[in-house]
């Protein structure tokens, strides 16, 4: 399959703790941009020694072409889900990329550039399941990112999931989606431009 946008490298970084789905969230976007856009990606991953509470971070790097150097070092884009995330992780975005915040969670952002929603409040309160934070990141940044198809992964996500959990967190995707196209604007993705 080709991919749908010419990417020559595009690197993503999910930081937080443990507990939040940080790895499963990379793991799921990784597989629906591999198997069902046609994108070459590499997944690295760390994580605390603490299951739960320790710090966990996931990284893509994305490109139409192969990919030389797996690890990513120059982001495109952060998702922070803790404070703590967003202070390590920050120096590493590069200019003009792209900081996206769990607004509950990351009460001082180190700057005023950034796109943020309440994804652990919203997945409780409207999803019933805190658990599916990360889906709802999933969902948002499918609204962001222009060379993502929405339909493409959302049945990519589904795919993954065992038949009990599908129902929930599909709900938690087109949230995710709704709510950033929603709070974000109709052109959050031509806040930045990919080639940058």
């Amino acid at each position: 399959m080709k991919p749908q946008q010419d990417l020559d490298r595009f690197e993503i970084r999910f930081s937080g703790l443990g507990g939040q789905g940080i790895i499963t969230l990379g793991r799921v976007m990784g597989q629906g941009l591999a198997l069902g856009h046609g994108y070459n990606v590499t997944q690295t991953q760390s994580y605390g020694p603490e299951a739960r509470g320790g710090s966990s971070r996931c990284d893509l790097v994305i490109s139409s072409e192969s990919i030389s150097y797996p690890k990513a070092e120059s982001l495109d884009i952060l998702v922070a889900l803790s404070q703590e995330a967003c202070n390590a992780y920050y120096p590493y975005l590069k200019p003009g990329g792209i900081l996206i915040l769990e607004s509950d969670l990351v009460p001082q952002p180190p700057t005023n550039r950034f796109l943020g929603l309440a994804y652990t409040k919203l997945a409780k309160e409207k999803v019933g399941i805190v658990q599916a934070m990360n889906t709802v990141v999933l969902g948002s940044l499918s609204f962001l990112l222009p060379f993502i198809n929405q339909a493409t992964m959302r049945k990519s996500l589904e795919s993954s999931l065992p038949a009990k959990i599908r129902a929930v967190n599909t709900k938690a995707f087109n949230l995710g989606h709704r709510l950033a196209k929603k709070e974000w604007g109709m052109d959050a993705g031509d806040v930045w431009s990919i080639d940058s």
